[in-house]
């Protein structure tokens, strides 16, 4: 009976150990992960409308933008009504970040009215030097 004993449970520690090692040599690993891609990077303006103030709306969409993964810089300007985003677009796609923006405060209060990849921002204190 001891004897019986000893090859069941040589016989199962056999078949569980074949079948962990089977399983183990079938994992493929996945090299296309985005996390090995290039960052691609991009410089995108945006016109919000329905802002009604400095603090309370430009710094929140600028807060609440800077916050998703793939923002690299965000600037949002009250006065100009534009926001400008430097964005690593394998992370986030421009739509997702119109989407966000228009859904910020349950999606009753600002717009964005159009969008606009550039080379260079120029920055938005240097706008309002140039307005003055």
């Amino acid at each position: 009976m001891k004897l019986l004993r000893i090859y069941i449970f040589a016989f199962i520690s056999i078949i569980i150990f074949a079948c962990n090692t089977q399983t183990t040599s079938n994992k493929k690993v996945d090299k296309s992960n985005s996390e090995n891609r290039v960052a691609k990077i991009e410089n995108v303006e945006v016109t919000i409308e329905g802002m009604t103030c400095e603090i309370g709306c430009a710094k929140l969409i600028e807060s609440k933008t800077h916050k998703l993964e793939g923002i690299i810089y965000a600037n949002v300007s009250f006065e100009q009504g534009l926001g400008q985003f430097t964005v690593n677009t394998n992370k986030i796609s421009i739509e997702d970040i119109e989407k966000h923006i228009n859904g910020i405060a349950g999606g009753e209060l600002y717009k964005v009215t159009s969008t606009s990849v550039v080379d260079e921002f120029t920055l938005i204190e240097e706008i309002k030097e140039e307005t003055e």
